[in-house]
């Protein structure tokens, strides 16, 4: 076989620390896309980015000689740098230590792209924590609900 061929697709979930509300609109309209250049740099495609104040959604393709955990600690570093130099008074910004991560079957992308275009609509009826644990139920994903928001 002359090449690697891959589609893993993911959708990855994490929030700021604390879920402080950092992320308002006119920091969101400028961060998404800088996010968007660090995964393109790091040889990935971002598909779909989106939120609400405390924490963002990416659905993205990923490549399969890399590992996702080195991606998360390269878009948090580089994202939070960002955001100290372009906005001063954002001195306290951070983001949560870790991350969810979820497959996606490419026949589920719309759904995945329309969830997320839907973030403002949907945390209106549910916070962070509950919409997290309800993804992590439905995936499956064994946890420990007193340790998921440490």
């Amino acid at each position: 076989m002359p090449g690697t061929y891959s589609q893993i697709l993911l959708h990855i979930v994490f929030s700021t620390k604390h879920r402080e509300p950092w992320i308002t609109p006119d920091i969101a309209e400028r961060l998404y896309p800088y996010m968007g250049g660090i995964v393109r740099v790091e040889k990935g495609v971002l598909y779909d980015i989106g939120g609400v104040e405390d924490h963002i959604h990416m659905y993205m393709r990923w490549r399969p000689d890399e590992s996702v955990s080195d991606l998360m600690r390269t878009v948090k570093a580089r994202s939070s740098k960002w955001v100290h130099d372009t906005f001063p008074k954002l001195g306290a910004f951070a983001w949560q230590e870790g991350y969810s991560v979820f497959s996606v079957s490419k026949s589920q992308e719309e759904a995945v792209k329309k969830y997320i275009a839907g973030q403002a609509e949907h945390h209106k009826k549910e916070d962070f924590k509950s919409e997290l644990l309800r993804m992590l139920r439905l995936h499956e994903i064994e946890l420990d609900e007193k340790r998921v928001f440490d």
